[in-house]
């Protein structure tokens, strides 16, 4: 099995085969998990056993991510709209906790848009090779599952932001076979990066750009900083930080930008226009 395929544990698909089969006809199950790219025929049985038999097949085809089809085949019952007056969807509330919290278990949480993906915290055991395929949805999705922890934990976001930066870096300076920094944190490597993609003040005439790469700059050297003087990822120094989900925002939204500007200026180098 490929080091970068994760199955659905035995919990996760315990109960959202269970949700899915109360909230499904036989129809609309067999839709779904079609839709989802769960493989094979439907599977015999109820409903509750045609949705576990059918998880079970999904993490056994190695040709698939099984989180990939767990992913589209929750989607519904964690995004659809919500009326408090109506008890279904109170119901669907009581099923996208139950969701939530089993996946939480299995280091697991949902991403807005049909995915799933390692909680907070955990290593990303796919950052690598969406970065190196230029997935844009998927690294979007790992900004929007930091931006979900900003409230409860703003310094394990702050965290996983600059991480997902810093990697960013190293993957392009391992694919364009450029020599990594002595030090590999986040500055020497975006400055490794920035200087081979161009990224320079002083040699772009219009003022306007200039001033902007300038700011990226100081941004990502800020990034940095916050991240080694305020987030989990150093012990505490003399100085006490009082980060806030406002900080932490303004970080994660900054680092989401420079890493896509990178990515897309790289794609531009690569294709030749």
């Amino acid at each position: 099995m490929s080091s970068l395929r994760r199955i659905i544990p035995a919990p996760v698909m315990s109960v959202c085969a269970e949700i899915a089969a109360n909230r499904e006809t036989h129809a609309t199950l067999d839709s779904l998990f079609t839709y989802a790219g769960a493989p094979g025929d439907p599977p015999a049985g109820s409903k509750p056993a045609k949705a576990l038999a059918w998880l079970r097949l999904t993490n056994k085809d190695e040709s698939i991510k099984p989180l990939d089809v767990l992913g589209r085949l929750i989607e519904n019952y964690m995004e659809a709209p919500l009326d408090p007056e109506n008890s279904w969807d109170q119901g669907l509330l009581e099923d996208r906790e139950r969701i939530a919290q089993v996946l939480a278990q299995s280091e697991l949480q949902y991403v807005k848009g049909g995915k799933v993906a390692g909680a907070l915290g955990t290593p990303s055991r796919t950052l690598e090779e969406f970065i190196r395929d230029r997935d844009l949805v998927s690294i979007d999705a790992e900004y929007t599952r930091a931006l979900a922890n900003v409230e409860a934990s703003p310094r394990e976001a702050v965290s996983a932001a600059s991480n997902i930066l810093e990697s960013v870096c190293k993957v392009y300076i391992a694919e364009e076979g450029l020599e990594l920094p002595a030090k590999q944190d986040l500055k020497p490597v975006w400055t490794t990066v920035r200087k081979h993609l161009g990224f320079d003040p002083g040699t772009i005439e219009d003022q306007d750009l200039q001033q902007i790469l300038s700011g990226l700059i100081s941004v990502v050297e800020g990034i940095g900083a916050i991240r080694t003087h305020a987030s989990s990822a150093h012990g505490a120094g003399k100085k006490s930080y009082k980060l806030e989900p406002r900080h932490a925002r303004l970080a994660i939204h900054s680092a989401h930008t420079i890493a896509l500007f990178i990515l897309e200026t790289w794609h531009k180098k690569k294709s030749g226009f």
